[in-house]
């Protein structure tokens, strides 16, 4: 459901980006809080991050509403997303990092490039593998639809 010229698909992107972004940095929060031995606080950012990911997915209910998906466009939009990762986002953050002589983020970017194809490569085949298996029950459907129409056939004719 991407019309990009909409205001409010585009707030409601923005919104899903700024509650994912706040689950991950709450979780990681609390990760430093309970290393430190603050096990309230990190108990605390936790439970926040929790309601964080539920309006995450109330913006993602609006934006890909369930009935007009399912598993291969979640996975073509899987696939689109990481290739896009791969191919301009991490070489193009990659590249200013050189510039500004930034290793430790050259090195992060080096190895999400590499992820990256993975994760793509990884959906492809899961992809493939269920366009198969499609495949493969339409056939054993059709079986047992002409099955079923040659005893109809028998008991009507």
């Amino acid at each position: 459901m991407k019309h990009d010229s909409s205001i409010t698909i585009q707030n409601l992107e923005a919104a899903f980006a700024g509650e994912s972004m706040a689950y991950i940095k709450y979780m990681y929060f609390a990760k430093i809080c309970r290393a430190q031995g603050d096990e309230e606080t990190a108990k605390v950012f936790e439970d926040t991050a929790a309601q964080e990911v539920q309006h995450a997915f109330g913006h993602l209910d609006l934006l890909y509403p369930k009935d007009r998906m399912d598993a291969a466009r979640c996975l073509d939009m899987a696939i689109a997303g990481e290739t896009y990762e791969y191919t301009e986002m991490y070489p193009k953050f990659r590249h200013l990092a050189m510039q500004e002589s930034n290793e430790a983020a050259v090195r992060e970017f080096d190895e999400q490039i590499a992820e990256s194809v993975e994760h793509a490569q990884r959906f492809q085949a899961t992809l493939e593998k269920a366009a198969k298996r499609f495949a493969a029950l339409a056939k054993v459907e059709e079986r047992h639809a002409n099955h079923y129409r040659a005893t109809l056939a028998k008991v009507h004719g």
